[in-house]
């Protein structure tokens, strides 16, 4: 960890310090007033206006940057998180903070109904949530948060005490979401893959007849151009796969939407392997989780490699037969399998030329990768996942192009990353061609990620363990 520049929590004020640098570090110092601006006692918003209460997978990013300012606080947002988790294992996707207005955000608790609707999934009784889920970063975030400050992690019983949440978040997404039967987890909703407007849903989605317009109104509208967000056609469509979700009391494998997705199947992998160093810090060998994690790799090449696309795909489950067929858009979701050590060669040599070529253009037309093809049909450079970039796949894709020794491209990458959360004021997304933000601003895994470029990447201490490092240590052996 870099002790350089550390803020700490005062565990009965919950409030962060600042030790000044010996060196200038303004990002640094922005980064940090973000995640405190954002805190709310027991976690972190992703943005006060858009986003007011807890989402999974921003917790989990934003944990990861926590780490470098307080551990204590990033294993509190973890541990808040967690205690939300349903009887079934599965994590919720929002946890609702009770003293935010209805209103303020949409669907709120009285549209999920988690503690009647979810009573037989086992949903908590004492806090409300949404009924589906994220992508699974949890234990990938869980262990790098435990590698900061190991002394503090055992002394609290860290990685104890979520070890058996987390084992039955992965078996919830084994079991109950391999709705292909080929071994990966699906999503039962855009909402659950995290991005929520790619082109990849405008197959899957126009099967799905949508809720009425005058049954719902949308509070994103109030603090972001309509032009920006999804159309009201598409939202229609969100709700009503969640309307009857809820409708069916949360049981899965009903519903008109099902998908195969790769970047949260590779998630799903690089946290089995963080769970496999997990057991191993708790004093079990973790054989069995990387031997399974290799062979989700397998299902994973087998079931969404598309060589003709050079890169992953989604699989719509409910088009055609029982295997379903692979949706031929290119999202920078069948880029993010890059994160694993175990891909075979030859693709990654593949997936690298994708990343590069004309179709996301890293290092040559863009400044970050965008979200979605730059020549398909469908492509904005503004409108939410539709072809703006994102910090948190981008900050994954650095990730992957370190497993597999690009550190040049890497180091390229890590420093656009900095600059552009810098000149946007940590922007939610932006343009691909011009750096202009998009979103929210100040918006928590922005400020997060990019704190963690700042203090676990070459160049820095490296002794938090940055999820490169994790994956490439996880392949050798035992360090650790």
């Amino acid at each position: 960890m870099d002790r350089t520049a550390q803020l700490t929590a005062r565990p009965t004020e919950g409030t962060l310090v600042y030790d000044p640098p010996p060196m200038p570090d303004s990002l640094h110092r922005r980064a940090a007033r973000v995640l405190e601006a954002n805190w709310t006692g027991t976690s972190t918003v992703p943005s006060r206006s858009l986003y007011p209460h807890q989402w999974s997978w921003d917790s989990a990013f934003i944990a990861i940057g926590l780490r470098h300012l307080s551990p204590l606080r990033a294993q509190t947002e973890l541990e808040t998180l967690l205690s939300a988790q349903w009887a079934d294992g599965r994590i919720p996707h929002i946890v609702f903070n009770p003293s935010v207005p209805l209103d303020a955000y949409f669907p709120s608790p009285d549209f999920w109904r988690s503690s009647t609707a979810g009573r037989t999934a086992g949903a908590p009784r004492t806090v409300q949530t949404s009924g589906i889920v994220q992508p699974p970063v949890h234990a990938l975030a869980a262990w790098l948060v435990h590698s900061a400050d190991p002394g503090l992690s055992r002394a609290r019983g860290f990685l104890a005490g979520v070890y058996p949440r987390l084992a039955a978040w992965h078996r919830y997404l084994l079991h109950r979401r391999d709705l292909g039967g080929g071994g990966l987890a699906s999503v039962v909703h855009p909402w659950e893959q995290g991005m929520d407007n790619s082109p990849c849903w405008d197959a899957p989605l126009a099967r799905v007849t949508p809720a009425p317009a005058r049954s719902f109104r949308r509070a994103d509208l109030d603090h972001g151009a309509p032009e920006d967000r999804p159309t009201d056609l598409d939202y229609g469509r969100y709700v009503r796969l969640a309307t009857d979700y809820r409708d069916r009391e949360y049981a899965d494998g009903g519903g008109e939407f099902a998908v195969e997705d790769p970047a949260f199947n590779a998630l799903l992998i690089a946290s089995e392997h963080a769970l496999a160093r997990i057991a191993r810090e708790l004093g079990a060998t973790g054989t069995a989780r990387h031997a399974r994690a290799e062979r989700l790799t397998t299902a994973l090449v087998d079931r969404l490699w598309d060589p003709k696309s050079g890169m992953f795909l989604c699989r719509d489950l409910r088009d055609g037969d029982h295997e379903g067929a692979l949706i031929p858009e290119r999202s920078v979701s069948g880029l993010i399998p890059l994160l694993l050590p175990g891909l075979p060669r030859d693709i990654v040599t593949t997936l690298l030329h994708t990343t590069r070529g004309p179709h996301f253009g890293l290092g040559d037309s863009t400044r970050l990768t965008p979200s979605y093809d730059l020549l398909g049909e469908a492509f904005d450079p503004h409108r939410y996942w539709r072809g703006p970039a994102w910090f948190n796949t981008n900050w994954l894709l650095e990730s992957g192009l370190r497993v597999h020794g690009e550190q040049a491209a890497a180091d390229s990458l890590r420093e656009s990353l900095l600059r552009t959360a810098a000149d946007t004021d940590f922007a939610e997304y932006l343009d691909p061609y011009t750096g202009e933000a998009c979103g929210a601003l100040g918006f928590g895994w922005t400020a997060a990620l990019a704190l963690d470029l700042l203090h676990s990447r070459p160049g820095h201490d490296v002794s938090s363990t940055g999820v490169a490092t994790f994956e490439m240590r996880d392949k050798g052996g035992e360090r650790g």
